[in-house]
């Protein structure tokens, strides 16, 4: 709860209700991590429940996966290049430390794209299915491990730093929401400070902040093929969702589409 300006439970600390919302969110998403936004919601009395109620029957019919297929479709090509293997083996990163490293990209792929079209609908209403457009992700029948969510304490100095940096590139405010993918990528500082070089040219051109507006426009128009339900919001359940939607998930979306593209798979 620390490293977020925002409250937080953790999913060791998660009980009764909110721990079988989590467990129920890691075999939906078929990702062995909650992300950050459903354990802040954990924090709002009855936030988290009225958000999954929602949610989860979209993500488990396909409207969602259609929704941020067609999302995905929308959006211009990654901008960085694929690094080549031998950069890799240069700044010491194993076959090993790539197939892990693909893991967790592959993770926040696929559950932040969701999240992100999901929440914009669970915000602003959702509005009509559109149906025939390929499905995404929920059709792939794996599930991904992470390693541990390091806390930004528990972490060397440098690291914490440099976690910290890649985290205000294209964030908003002083104080940005730490994004939990670069504290799972910290078990990795080479591959941190590759991050770096790639994108800060792009923070400083503009670039960056201009790949996260479109992701945030193409995210409104894929929400609107998503229905939910009509049910009251609890208070401060949309104060807690609109910080995320605004520009965690769009930068984090837009950072990882560029990063998974930068990244050869394993054996590539």
């Amino acid at each position: 709860m620390a490293d977020d300006p925002v409250p937080a439970v953790t999913e060791a600390e998660a009980t009764g209700e909110t721990a079988a919302i989590f467990a129920d969110i890691r075999a939906v998403y078929r990702v062995g991590a909650v992300n950050l936004i459903w354990r802040h919601l954990a924090t709002i009395p009855d936030a988290l429940p009225w958000a999954w109620r929602a949610i989860r029957p979209v993500y488990m019919d396909g409207t969602v996966g259609r929704a941020t297929a067609a999302f995905r479709t929308s959006l211009p090509p990654p901008v960085l290049p694929p690094v080549p293997p031998e950069v890799f083996s240069a700044i010491g990163l194993s076959s090993d430390d790539l197939a892990r490293i693909h893991n967790v990209l592959t993770a926040y792929d696929r559950t932040n794209s969701m999240a992100l079209i999901a929440l914009t609908a669970c915000a602003t209403g959702g509005g009509k299915v559109v149906h025939g457009a390929p499905s995404f992700a929920m059709t792939e029948n794996f599930d991904i491990p992470l390693p541990a969510l390091t806390p930004l304490n528990a972490m060397p100095a440098h690291v914490a730093a440099l976690v910290t940096r890649l985290n205000g590139f294209g964030a908003i405010g002083e104080k940005p929401i730490l994004a939990s993918m670069y504290r799972h990528l910290s078990h990795w500082p080479p591959y941190l400070g590759l991050a770096w070089a790639a994108l800060a040219p792009l923070n400083t051109s503009g670039d960056l902040n201009a790949a996260i507006a479109a992701t945030s426009e193409h995210a409104k128009i894929a929400a609107a093929a998503v229905p939910m339900p009509n049910d009251p919001r609890p208070p401060g359940a949309l104060e807690a969702i609109a910080p995320f939607i605004g520009n965690v998930l769009p930068k984090m979306v837009a950072i990882c589409g560029m990063l998974h593209g930068m990244t050869n798979a394993p054996n590539a």
